[in-house]
């Protein structure tokens, strides 16, 4: 990648980034705290347990950045720096504007269900948005990516729904039953949107015919994919084919598209969609 794509290759991730950050900060604030629901993963522990301590809820915030801490020894030593950076970027980004932005003093409307799915919508996407961007939102995303790199088949959202069954049982005794079941749909909602746009949990699967040798060298040097070759033949063109099969995130689609058109624009490129993968896949952040 030369300098000029890197920077455009750059940019295109830090804008991702801000877009996801402030999508997620208005779809909690505008939708979700009109309603005083319990958002769950750490800092809806971290409201669960200064709920249970004198002047609890001036204490939330500094529980959840201490839940942060060895999550982010986690990701700077297992993922990356820049996974990282990004990661308190987005952070800096969402609790600046989770206290800049102004709350609703009346929810946005009188439905308490439709405020939570359009909320949980618009908070997912921008989850999925940070972590396209090689980033994170923060809290159990964190830990959700380090599994999601060490678990084959495992998705960030993964992580959430088990963490937050826990958090939403304890919210049942605490905050009621109707908040807790409409706090619980959110999560749900959010992370399934999330990991619908996080590509980098979609496995894909490609089948290359070509007659050119220059396919899958590129393949093997430039994307570092294994690459399974096997010897055909082109009934109609009755000529000798190479069969490339080759495992890959929905990110490397477009790399190997590219190669495949600069070498061999005749090849046949098939690609679909993995439901699970077993074996050596490495799971890789796109940065």
């Amino acid at each position: 990648m030369n300098k000029n794509n890197e920077f455009v290759h750059t940019l295109r991730q830090y804008t991702i980034l801000v877009v996801g950050s402030t999508l997620f900060s208005m779809g909690v604030t505008f939708f979700v705290v009109p309603w005083q629901l319990n958002t769950g993963g750490l800092i809806g522990i971290a409201q669960i347990i200064s709920y249970t301590l004198i002047d609890g809820a001036s204490l939330s915030g500094v529980i959840n950045v201490l839940f942060n801490i060895p999550l982010f020894i986690l990701a700077w030593r297992s993922l990356s720096k820049n996974f990282v950076f990004k990661t308190l970027l987005s952070l800096g980004i969402q609790s600046a504007l989770l206290s800049l932005l102004p709350v609703p003093k009346t929810p946005i409307l009188n439905d308490e269900l439709s405020c939570v799915i359009i909320g949980a919508v618009i908070a997912g996407v921008g989850i999925g948005l940070c972590l396209q961007a090689a980033g994170s939102a923060g809290g159990l995303d964190i830990l959700g990516m380090y599994f999601s790199y060490t678990k084959p088949g495992f998705s960030v959202g993964k992580i959430s729904y088990i963490v937050n069954v826990f958090v939403e049982i304890a919210a049942v005794f605490m905050f009621g039953l109707p908040n807790a079941l409409y706090s619980t749909l959110f999560l749900v909602i959010t992370y399934f949107i999330s990991d619908k746009v996080h590509l980098q949990n979609i496995v894909m699967y490609g089948l290359i015919v070509t007659s050119k040798k220059e396919v899958k060298e590129h393949i093997l040097h430039d994307l570092h994919r294994g690459v399974t070759a096997w010897q055909g033949y082109g009934a109609y063109t009755n000529s000798g084919k190479e069969i490339l099969f080759c495992v890959m995130n929905s990110y490397e689609v477009k790399a190997v598209k590219r190669i495949v058109r600069t070498y061999d624009p005749q090849a046949y490129f098939i690609v679909s969609k993995g439901r699970a993968e077993l074996g050596n896949f490495e799971r890789r952040l796109m940065e």
